[in-house]
């Protein structure tokens, strides 16, 4: 029986990843992409809603599938108000949940951080802790929080810290632990579809086990 997923960010770098992927996978015959643009590609399999995504919680209707998939984050850099960083990082995750929930779907996959915590005093890992409390007390059957170190992909903005930390890993990589080595946003896209069709025994999935999957 074929499948319809849900992405939400499937604009950006993770999404965009998983999005070509479920393209091309046989199981997907549907695709609902919920964004605040255009992905810009044309499928009979794609179903887009370009929406204001601090509003999800109004289309119930059509927030209905198999799985979803919530590839959702921004940055410091990108988003400095915290307020609005909060409303993105962990407004729009929970709310999905919420939502999946209540529409009976069965499998809900999520890409949090490593180091996230609810009692962190930082307060980006604070937020991604709190998110993942929240997402898991909806208790969807299948729930999934992926946690990667350093992500890294062809994007399209240069970012100092990231291109830091590639330099850092060709000489040093050998000295860091594989948990917290950088880890591509192709395996991580890859591990998302994996587990939406195979599953997994822990519902907190950090870096080392992403690349495993």
């Amino acid at each position: 029986m074929k499948k319809t997923a849900i992405i939400l960010g499937a604009t950006g770098l993770t999404g965009s990843i998983l999005l070509e992927k479920l393209l091309r996978d046989d199981t997907y015959d549907k695709i609902k992409l919920f964004s605040r643009s255009s992905v810009g590609i044309s499928s009979p399999k794609i179903e887009e809603y370009i929406i204001n995504m601090f509003q999800l919680e109004n289309h119930a209707e059509t927030f209905k599938a198999d799985v979803v998939f919530c590839c959702i984050g921004t940055t410091k850099s990108k988003t400095p108000n915290k307020d609005v960083y909060k409303k993105i990082d962990y407004g729009i995750p929970v709310a999905a949940a919420k939502l999946a929930k209540q529409n009976e779907i069965k499998t809900f996959i999520v890409i949090s951080a490593l180091g996230a915590s609810e009692s962190s005093s930082v307060f980006y890992n604070k937020t991604k802790g709190e998110m993942q409390r929240d997402v898991i007390l909806q208790k969807i059957e299948n729930t999934y929080i992926l946690q990667p170190s350093l992500i890294t992909g062809n994007r399209n903005e240069f970012r100092f810290g990231e291109k830091l930390a590639e330099a850092f890993m060709k000489v040093f990589g050998f000295l860091i632990p594989a948990k917290y080595k950088m880890i591509k946003a192709e395996t991580i896209a890859e591990a998302m579809r994996i587990l939406s069709k195979d599953g997994y025994s822990e519902k907190i999935i950090t870096s080392e086990k992403i690349k495993k999957l």
